[in-house]
């Protein structure tokens, strides 16, 4: 595996991780904890969103 598989696993995983986080923001914590949790996951979507930028220039 290259530089550029591997940050293509990692922007894959990172967005299934952000998705749950989301989903569990939305549907298991109603509360103030749910904002926490879907916070998280738009940060996890933002880190992968670098990564992805990032494929080609390592």
């Amino acid at each position: 595996m290259n530089k550029n598989t591997v940050l293509g696993w990692a922007t894959f995983i990172m967005i299934v991780v952000g998705l749950g986080l989301i989903f569990l923001g939305a549907f298991r914590y109603n509360e103030v904890a749910g904002w926490g949790f879907a916070s998280v996951g738009i940060g996890f979507f933002a880190i992968a969103w670098v990564f992805n930028a990032l494929k080609g220039r390592v």
